[in-house]
């Protein structure tokens, strides 16, 4: 009986002391929860200093408030002992109309301090954030205002847990110069909004955020988005434009037939050079020299073939000689004329002995492809005579 008594004092005792040492241990503090839609993280500080060199750490749990009316009410571990200080509680499936206790302990050597408690309601403490996008678009002399709503954790819209979201949009002129209006408000519970009040051709920026009534909470603005509406355009623009293109077309279109008529003649220029010759110049491309005469100068006068040198008897009549002699005197000058070779000067029969030569002045038919017949002119006591030539069988010496 007495060694009875004696135990229960030890386990008294050793209980007491435990007691005592998780009373020593300070519990964490300041708990807070930062939110936003549906994301939730639970932040706590705690004095170090108590600890010295050893490092605490700290175990998260939650209940649901109706778990606490129960005699053994259940608590969900969210982050066992944890050397942060903080626990996200974002994915431990708290419903966002729920209200849920949460609480805190410190862990050292063995040792566990008190539970802190924190009570939380996401519904009514959690903040909303602002629309995720806002886009602007303008008709005419009209704005229109396109809202995304804000996104849960789950990537989808709050109005799943917040069917009465609205929308607070404030918008005002903004000059380019000078201070801007006032601001006008408006409210919309829908995600597309027209504001016709606007002026036409006038720059507006826009801000809007989100808002609940319920437990009267309102988001952050979100940045200034501006962009200029529109008006009816005049009829002298519309007329400007018009001429202006039109214009635009017509030079464009002219400069490239400017510089592929200069790129064709390049080209023919430096590749067929002959193309740019004049005409009577390619019209006699011989063997023999040309003398080269103007284009008038071929329309005005006949062609002409110029005899050499030759002995003419003063006393014959000018009368045009026999056709025999003619012949024979012909065959006559072409032995003459190859055996003399370019001395041009030939002999009339052998009797040249008181006779003076006479030298006539030479032009020749640059191009014997003309179908006139050739003449001879010949000098004679300054008096020319002028008769037909052989066609093409060389020059002939003709005595009279």
């Amino acid at each position: 009986m007495l060694a009875f008594v004696r135990l229960c004092l030890l386990f008294v005792c050793l209980k007491g002391s435990a007691v005592a040492a998780e009373a020593e241990l300070t519990p964490p503090d300041d708990l807070f929860m930062l939110t936003l839609n549906t994301n939730y993280t639970l932040t706590w500080d705690w004095d170090q200093s108590a600890a010295g060199s050893d490092s605490a750490t700290f175990t998260v749990q939650y209940a649901g408030n109706h778990q606490l009316k129960k005699k053994n009410p259940k608590w969900t571990t969210v982050c066992p002992e944890t050397s942060g200080r903080s626990c996200d509680l974002t994915w431990s499936g708290l419903n966002y109309l729920g209200v849920y206790s949460v609480r805190v302990q410190t862990n050292l050597n063995g040792s566990h301090s008190v539970w802190k408690y924190l009570s939380f309601s996401p519904d009514k403490d959690a903040a909303i954030g602002p629309p995720s996008k806002v886009r602007l678009g303008v008709s005419g002399s009209t704005l229109d205002i396109f809202i995304t709503d804000p996104q849960n954790s789950s990537n989808s819209s709050m109005k799943e847990q917040l069917h009465k979201l609205t929308y607070d949009i404030v918008y005002w002129e903004q000059p380019e110069y000078g201070k801007g209006s006032m601001p006008e408000t408006t409210t919309t519970e829908t995600n597309i909004l027209t504001l016709s009040s606007v002026k036409p051709w006038t720059r507006y920026c826009v801000q809007i955020r989100s808002r609940d009534d319920f437990y009267n909470k309102t988001s952050t603005f979100t940045a200034p988005l501006c962009t200029q509406t529109e008006g009816v355009v005049p009829w002298w623009k519309i007329f400007l434009y018009f001429l202006l293109s039109l214009v635009s077309c017509f030079l464009t279109v002219l400069l490239f037939l400017y510089g592929g008529h200069y790129c064709i003649q390049k080209c023919k220029a430096t590749f067929l050079p002959n193309e740019k010759l004049p005409s009577y110049i390619k019209q006699h491309d011989r063997d023999y020299p040309c003398l080269i005469v103007s284009d008038c100068e071929l329309d005005l006068c006949e062609p002409v073939i110029v005899c050499p040198e030759s002995v003419i008897n003063p006393a014959v009549d000018s009368a045009a000689p026999p056709a025999g002699l003619d012949q024979d005197r012909s065959r006559h000058s072409r032995q003459n004329s190859s055996s003399s070779g370019d001395s041009g000067v030939y002999s009339a029969g052998g009797n040249s002995g008181g006779l003076q030569p006479k030298v006539a002045s030479t032009f020749t038919d640059v191009n014997p492809g003309f179908g006139s017949e050739k003449l001879n002119m010949l000098s004679m006591n300054s008096e020319f005579k002028v008769f037909p030539a052989v066609p093409d069988e060389g020059v002939v010496d003709m005595e009279v």
